[in-house]
């Protein structure tokens, strides 16, 4: 008899490597089109900007708690 997780984490990981071969793809086709530089520029730009939504600092200013501190 199968585990329930057992499936789950095997959905999971098939999932992710759909994923991954969609991400591989995308990187082949930005490659040979030369926007790989592009791509990857607005990627670190999304990046950064969730990095800094999620400091002290910006949460403070947007009135948004710790995620450990929000109550359930």
């Amino acid at each position: 008899m199968r585990d329930g997780n057992a499936n789950m984490k095997n959905e999971l990981s098939e999932s992710s490597k759909h994923i991954v071969d969609a991400l591989s793809v995308v990187t082949v086709l930005g490659t040979l089109t030369d926007m790989l530089p592009s791509i990857a520029a607005v990627f670190t730009i999304v990046w950064t900007s969730i990095r800094i939504w999620e400091t002290t600092t910006v949460r403070s200013w947007t009135g948004r708690k710790k995620p450990d501190a929000i109550d359930e």
